[in-house]
């Protein structure tokens, strides 16, 4: 699998500093400075929130497009790349009732 290995750099990069986790996966955004504040007032708050947004991010990744599409957003994620899975759009099909 080609993502692998970038994940795995990923989770070990957040096990020693969680808001560059963030930051890699989500830019510097409303995620990253929430996360900042978590990993400052306690650091195992920094984790948990770090590694579910890394949790959403690959299983979003992994979806099809027309799945990811349709997919409600993810609770507590503010980052539109977490939420579309780093993919820069999502794939919507033509909506014909509008027309």
């Amino acid at each position: 699998m080609p993502g692998t290995c970038s994940m795995l750099c990923l989770i070990l990069i957040t096990l020693f500093i969680p808001p560059l986790g963030v930051f890699m996966i989500a830019g510097c955004g409303v995620d990253f400075w929430i996360n900042l504040l978590l990993t400052i007032l306690g650091y195992f708050p920094g984790h948990i929130h770090a590694f579910y947004l890394e949790y959403v991010y690959y299983e979003r990744r992994g979806r099809d497009p027309l799945t990811r599409a349709s997919q409600r957003p993810a609770p507590g994620v503010y980052s539109e790349r977490i939420q579309n899975g780093g993919h820069s759009h999502t794939n919507a099909p033509p909506n014909f009732d509008t027309i």
